[in-house]
């Protein structure tokens, strides 16, 4: 949860030494009701949006207060956690309680329209069909190894700009691939 905080709309290079300190001074959810909210920022102020802050303590109270100080294993129970949106609810249950559930950003979103060909315009991300074959692709036996395969996949291949068709292992398989071949061969 505070690694995915931090990394809304931050590169996670510029996150791990943050992350590192953080959980130095915040080792768990007990520690961060504890703390102020200017502290906190003075350790993430180098990330920008100030405002997560905040979001740290108060989710941390409400995980004390409603569940004892541990992460629910229920979509809807995370999602009422403040902070936590549909991302981050769902890579809670992939990584934390091996549960296959879809779990789509930006750049999940982006290989699964090249890979299927759906050829979506616009903000894709919560699209029925991303979402369904969201649902298909992490229906596996260990999702969050799957989730942290297509995060690296798409920051090194499947790019927003400029992809790595040619090295692409899933190229034969891939209909952004076929197509481009196509337009080759025309």
């Amino acid at each position: 949860m505070i690694a995915e905080f931090m990394l809304h709309r931050t590169r996670a290079e510029q996150v791990v030494p943050v992350y590192n300190e953080f959980t130095k001074k915040y080792p768990d959810v007990f520690a961060l009701v504890c703390a102020n909210s200017d502290d906190i920022r003075k350790v993430t102020e180098h990330l920008g949006l100030h405002w997560r802050s905040e979001h740290f303590i108060k989710s941390a109270k409400y995980i004390v207060e409603k569940h004892n100080g541990e992460l629910p294993e229920d979509y809807k129970d995370l999602r009422k956690i403040p902070g936590i949106g549909e991302y981050i609810a769902g890579a809670i249950l992939t990584v934390c309680f091996n549960k296959p559930t879809p779990v789509v950003d930006s750049n999940i979103a982006r290989f699964i329209n090249r890979f299927y060909g759906l050829n979506l315009k616009g903000e894709i991300r919560r699209k029925k069909e991303i979402v369904q074959k969201a649902k298909e692709i992490f229906n596996h036996d260990n999702p969050g190894q799957l989730l942290f395969a297509m995060v690296d996949f798409t920051a090194l291949v499947c790019k927003p700009q400029k992809p790595n068709c040619d090295s692409c292992p899933l190229k034969f398989l891939c209909s952004l691939n076929k197509e481009q071949k196509i337009v080759e061969e025309s």
